[in-house]
């Protein structure tokens, strides 16, 4: 599906966030410590994910407070906390939860919250969009190191 240019750089970053959930799963898969996979969530979430979710709640949310706004914010909350869970207490389930939440979040963004905003935003608001992403978006880039997935 063709994104709208002035969101493509979060859309973008979803690719990141799939191929998070997919190490994730990886390296339960091939019986990686548990702790070496939160190490690398932990990583994500505070060089990506974090100020993803920032830009999106600050810069997307406001132009249409609706359900989908509501949803985005609830599921944004429910990885947070198991982002918190993840400092306390390492567990194969909770990686496997916070891959399983991550994968259906970002899958929701790109086939009905995206859509729904390019239909229901006119051309002006989307450009104000892009604009304010182009002036605070910095690209991902996958240089963590521990490659356990491999």
């Amino acid at each position: 599906m063709k994104r709208n240019e002035n969101i493509i750089l979060l859309s973008r970053d979803h690719h990141f966030g799939l191929l998070c959930s997919w190490k994730i799963r990886q390296g339960l898969k091939k019986g990686i410590k548990v702790s070496r996979i939160t190490k690398y969530v932990l990583h994500f979430w505070d060089s990506h994910l974090k100020e993803h979710f920032r830009e999106e709640e600050q810069i997307l949310i406001p132009y249409l407070e609706d359900e989908f706004s509501q949803r985005i914010q609830s599921e944004h909350q429910q990885l947070e906390a198991a982002i918190s869970g993840m400092k306390g207490s390492e567990t194969a389930d909770l990686l496997s939860y916070f891959a399983d939440l991550l994968e259906q979040h970002i899958r929701f963004e790109e086939r009905t919250w995206f859509p729904h905003l390019e239909a229901q935003l006119n051309p002006a608001d989307l450009e104000k969009i892009g604009k304010e992403l182009d002036r605070i978006h910095h690209s991902e880039q996958d240089t963590y190191e521990d490659e356990f997935w491999k």
